[in-house]
């Protein structure tokens, strides 16, 4: 089955939320999370898709996450779980919504050839506090780790066109083991495999970033604290 390019998303940071409001939840707060859905052609390039922006370059945006992608049957599962119609399509801040294609099928590594672009998989995202804020569900990103439901990012080793109903071609798979759904396992474990998590750690395509974090944890052999990042403002 083809995998598919089925809308193409981007934005600018956005200013949204009271500044002095009562409900965390509900205070001022800064993201490029919200995407609009673009018709026709787009540039992707090595940093990212024309038009798109990033508002805290410290865990955001470069050339190892240039294009961060979700899979569209994810979406029906959000909305039946959570109750919630408008955690839809771009609701996660994706660039590429892609069809027919989730994280047991898609690994580090991978080529593809997509319109006019050439783009390469590179990391497995590690959700943040933003996608909770914006749909006032303190624990959305927890239960983005938790399903694996998490999207991942490409590199674009290629600049080019793309647009949405494009089928991506695979051109190369050099780690087919290294699934971004087994990657989400290593990387959240509540009882880590130190031995595995050295095995990914050594992944030449994994974003040198991650590769890094992954290194530090299995020298200190202990699990991070990931309070921040999952609940982050939002406590």
């Amino acid at each position: 089955m083809e995998f598919l390019l089925n809308k193409i998303f981007v934005g600018q940071p956005k200013t949204v939320g009271e500044k002095d409001a009562a409900n965390l939840m509900d205070r001022e707060w800064t993201s490029a999370i919200f995407k609009e859905l673009v018709e026709g052609s787009v540039w992707a390039g090595k940093t990212g898709m024309t038009g798109d922006g990033v508002f805290d370059t410290e865990h955001h945006g470069g050339p190892e996450k240039a294009v961060f992608a979700y899979a569209s049957e994810h979406y029906l599962d959000w909305q039946k779980e959570l109750g919630n119609s408008h955690i839809g399509a771009g609701a996660m801040g994706e660039n590429f919504l892609m069809e027919n294609v989730t994280e047991d099928l898609i690994s580090i590594g991978d080529v593809y050839q997509i319109g006019g672009a050439v783009v390469q998989v590179s990391q497995p995202r590690q959700p943040c506090w933003k996608p909770a804020r914006r749909f006032k569900i303190k624990t959305l990103a927890l239960l983005i780790q938790n399903t694996g439901r998490t999207g991942w990012y490409f590199r674009v080793l290629k600049e080019g066109f793309v647009e949405a109903g494009q089928s991506f071609t695979l051109l190369e798979r050099p780690y087919p083991q290294w699934t971004i759904q087994k990657c989400n396992e290593i990387i959240h474990a509540r009882k880590p495999n130190f031995e595995e998590m050295r095995e990914l750690a050594h992944c030449e395509l994994l974003a040198p970033g991650l590769r890094t974090t992954l290194g530090e944890r299995i020298k200190k052999r202990e699990i991070p604290d990931i309070t921040k990042r999952v609940y982050g403002r939002n406590e």
